[in-house]
Parts: C-alpha cells; structure tokens; sequence
C-alpha cells in the first residue's frame, strides 16, 4: 500500500459511518446519528468522525458552527482498498480463490450480459499480463 493511502483499519462503528458518507457525500455529527444504527451518544459520533479524520479517512469544511465532512477518497477506491484486504487476508491473495467464492455464493443465476462482461474483463486481463 502507498504511504499516503488512509489507514484502512476501521472499527465496526467507523466503517458504518464511512458507509454513511459515502453514501450521502457530506454529513454532520447529527445526520450520522440520524442514520447509524443503535447510535451512540452524539459527542461519541463527533469523536468518531474525528477518528476518522486523523486517520485520512474524512475531511471537513466549517459551515457556521458545524462541521460537516466528506470522504477523502471515493466509493470506489475505498471498494478497492478494502477488497484488497479482503483478498489478502482470507484468499492468500488470490483473486482467483476470491471471484470463485463471489460465483459461488451467488444466490441468482448469472446473466448471459453478465457472463460476457465477465468474461470480457478476464480477456483483457490476459492482454495486459495482469
């Protein structure tokens, strides 16, 4: 991993929160305790959001007297990260192992459209040596 990536090691409570950013783009304190399940206190979610922030998770901007604050990387980078780790620990790296056990528990049946996608971006794979 690059030095200047995130941390990534998150707690329960702080990836329920990063989900709740990036699925709302910029948040409060209040709006994540809104939206959290079985919240804690409202000063816990503030120093969670803080956590998060000295970890390069979040970043945020004054409006008034709140805070309100947005991801520091995209949806699809942090997907990217955290499958990363998701391969490495419990697929030896694998990424075979990996999309053989997504095929594998996938509770409805592929589509032609889908296979063929699939298909396409193992091709190119192969093309670009990877």
């Amino acid at each position: 991993m690059h030095s200047q990536a995130p941390q990534t090691e998150l707690s329960r409570r702080e990836r329920q929160i990063m989900n709740i950013v990036h699925r709302l783009g910029r948040v409060t304190a209040a709006e994540v305790l809104e939206e959290i399940a079985d919240p804690p206190s409202y000063s816990a979610v503030r120093a969670m959001l803080r956590i998060l922030e000295e970890k390069g998770q979040l970043q945020h901007e004054q409006d008034g007297p709140r805070y309100v604050y947005t991801a520091v990387t995209s949806v699809e980078r942090a997907g990217r990260s955290a499958l990363s780790d998701v391969v490495s620990t419990f697929f030896a790296g694998s990424a075979e192992e990996a999309v053989a056990t997504l095929l594998d528990m996938n509770e409805r049946k592929l589509s032609a459209e889908e296979l063929d996608r699939l298909a396409h971006l193992i091709n190119r794979a192969r093309e670009e040596g990877r």
